[in-house]
């Protein structure tokens, strides 16, 4: 018990001597309550040779070389604010219809909301395009 009254007086005798700490440096709380977006986005058979390729997507800050960065960002703020989850994959049964959206590929890997994401885009069919559109601009806009 002696030990550990000699311990505190010591430890607050050399906090004292140290002198104040100095403030922190407070957080705005947007950045408290979002966690930073990084995203790579790897596109190919568009039919645009300017859209295929592989872009860096940052959002909170906006950054990388996405060509549409800001409003790939505000599309992705507007999808959290909603509650959606462009990225999930469709489960269960659904009808779709046969339509055929071309060959254009996606694939979107990295951390949106502070959950990985791994997720595959083709727009082979009628949901599959509507999933597309729906992650636009931070996809290309395709041929329907």
């Amino acid at each position: 018990m002696l030990r550990l009254a000699a311990f505190a007086v010591t430890s607050f005798l050399a906090t004292a001597a140290a002198g104040p700490l100095p403030p922190l440096t407070p957080l705005p709380l947007d950045r408290l309550l979002s966690s930073p977006d990084r995203l790579t986005i790897s596109v190919s058979h568009t039919g645009n040779p300017r859209a295929d390729g592989e872009y860096l997507l940052a959002c909170n800050p906006v950054g990388g070389d996405h060509p549409r960065a800001e409003q790939a960002c505000a599309r992705l703020d507007r999808l959290a604010r909603a509650g959606e989850d462009p990225f999930a994959t469709e489960t269960g049964r659904r009808m779709c219809t046969q339509q055929d959206g071309g060959p254009a590929r996606a694939h979107i890997t990295g951390t949106w909301q502070g959950r990985k994401v791994n997720a595959s885009f083709r727009r082979t069919n009628g949901c599959e395009i509507a999933r597309w559109r729906n992650l636009e601009p931070v996809l290309p806009a395709g041929r329907s």
